[in-house]
């Protein structure tokens, strides 16, 4: 018994059977496939898709699961994650997870407007604080589950709260983001969004 507890000690000590963490080298090169759209960093050179570069793993992870099981429905990534594993996606992810992004730069006439909301909501909407979730420089929080928003394109964030506003997107978890996005105007959204998208 004490052997057994010993060896038990011993495969813990050295990860001997824990699950194997994701590889990033690995990721890089199954990440071929997506550079097209997001590019081969991560920083997507069209605004309408997301940059991945810096986002959390596990937040991508999600996504990439979320869009494997079509639980979150777009034709063009429902199709594109069909056949990664697991163990690719958790790769992917963590690639991504190990770049940079790169910040925009917010539209001059909606700084004060989206400000405002970003820092302090709407207090007559019951719009919450976007930073009361995705943190003072929108780099969010991983272990809560909450993106990074941090430099993201203007026109992919007033996509995705569009989408989530009319509830084309439903994969928010607790429905969080249904809740704070219907709250919004779509001046709010885009002037939230412009200043996100510069936001560092």
């Amino acid at each position: 018994m004490k052997k057994q507890v010993l060896l038990a000690g011993l495969l813990l000590a050295f990860g001997i059977g824990a699950v194997q963490a994701a590889d990033v080298v690995a990721g890089k090169a199954k990440a071929n496939a997506c550079a097209a759209c997001h590019g081969m960093d991560g920083n997507s050179p069209a605004p309408m898709f997301p940059k991945l570069a810096g986002q959390h793993a596990s937040y991508i992870e999600k996504q990439l699961k979320d869009f494997k099981s079509q639980t979150r429905i777009d034709p063009t990534m429902n199709a594109m994650v069909g056949a990664l594993s697991d163990e690719d996606i958790a790769d992917i992810s963590a690639y991504f997870a190990s770049q940079k992004t790169t910040i925009e730069v917010a539209d001059v006439e909606k700084i004060t407007l989206g400000e405002k909301l970003y820092r302090g909501g709407n207090p007559d909407s019951g719009l919450a604080a976007c930073q009361s979730c995705h943190g003072p420089t929108g780099t969010g929080n991983e272990p809560a589950g909450f993106p990074s928003l941090s430099g993201q394109h203007v026109t992919y964030l007033e996509k995705a709260l569009n989408d989530f506003k009319s509830e084309i997107r439903t994969n928010d978890v607790s429905e969080m983001m249904r809740n704070t996005a219907g709250k919004m105007t779509l001046k709010e959204i885009k002037a939230v969004s412009s200043y996100i998208s510069g936001l560092h």
